[in-house]
């Protein structure tokens, strides 16, 4: 069963978020956080939308909303500003700690929004915002291009479309690795608290001709190599992989 994702709309009611000749970031939240969610629908992920009309909620109150929800991910939808107008573009995933499964999806995300010509910004550390420290699930805050930047705009506006899709396929290829059903044995040659570290050494692994493949777990990343049917199969596999160096341990896959 795939995991369901909290889709929060930034800002809402009075409160009207950033503001940009007569341009609302909450309405554009709104818009674009529906659209996400219908792309991960049709993708076949339950969603669950912290507000779907133009109404006030505290950051509190959208936190409470995801754990009362027992959803499995957060993603707030915002759009960024900066203090003068047409001085920054581009786009930012936010996360309270750069670090396991937020990490992973917010770079997923900006990898995503930046084919459509974005600039990638990264992903900040926001310890101080609610929606990120108060929820119980991974969370991330996407910053979908500058209000006040003319030319983010008018890509959000060309490119509405694809920028759900984007955020969709962010969300998706980060939560992926735990989707599907896998039988058999394989052997764990890594567990890394990063995603890049992981994703470093399943390269390496992946050029010398192996199958393997990134799990989350508890936290971490454990890289897997293979699915052998049996565990005298495993084992082979096993001693193969220690005589190249790597430490190794049988797992259940």
């Amino acid at each position: 069963m795939q995991p369901t994702i909290i889709i929060d709309a930034g800002h809402g009611g009075y409160d009207n978020g950033a503001s940009y000749n007569g341009r609302r970031e909450k309405d554009d939240n709104l818009n674009l956080a529906l659209a996400v969610g219908k792309k991960l629908e049709q993708a076949g992920f339950p969603v669950l939308f912290t507000r779907t009309t133009d109404i006030y909620q505290r950051p509190i109150d959208k936190a409470a909303i995801a754990n009362n929800s027992n959803g499995d991910y957060f993603v707030s939808i915002h759009r960024n500003a900066s203090p003068n107008a047409n001085t920054y573009s581009g786009v930012q995933t936010l996360v309270f700690d750069d670090s396991g499964v937020p990490a992973k999806m917010a770079r997923a995300i900006n990898e995503e929004l930046v084919k459509l010509g974005f600039n990638d910004l990264g992903v900040p550390e926001r310890r101080d915002l609610t929606v990120l420290r108060r929820t119980r699930m991974p969370a991330v805050l996407v910053e979908a291009g500058f209000l006040n930047t003319d030319a983010d705009n008018e890509r959000f506006d060309a490119n509405f479309d694809a920028i759900a899709s984007a955020i969709a396929k962010g969300i998706e290829n980060a939560v992926g690795v735990n989707q599907g059903t896998t039988t058999g044995f394989g052997v764990q040659v890594g567990l890394f608290r990063r995603y890049e570290n992981a994703e470093y050494l399943l390269n390496q692994l992946l050029d010398e001709g192996y199958s393997v493949q990134i799990r989350d777990w508890n936290g971490y990343y454990a890289v897997v190599v293979g699915n052998e049917s049996s565990l005298e199969g495993a084992r082979q596999l096993e001693r193969d992989l220690q005589q190249k160096g790597y430490d190794t341990l049988i797992v259940n896959n």
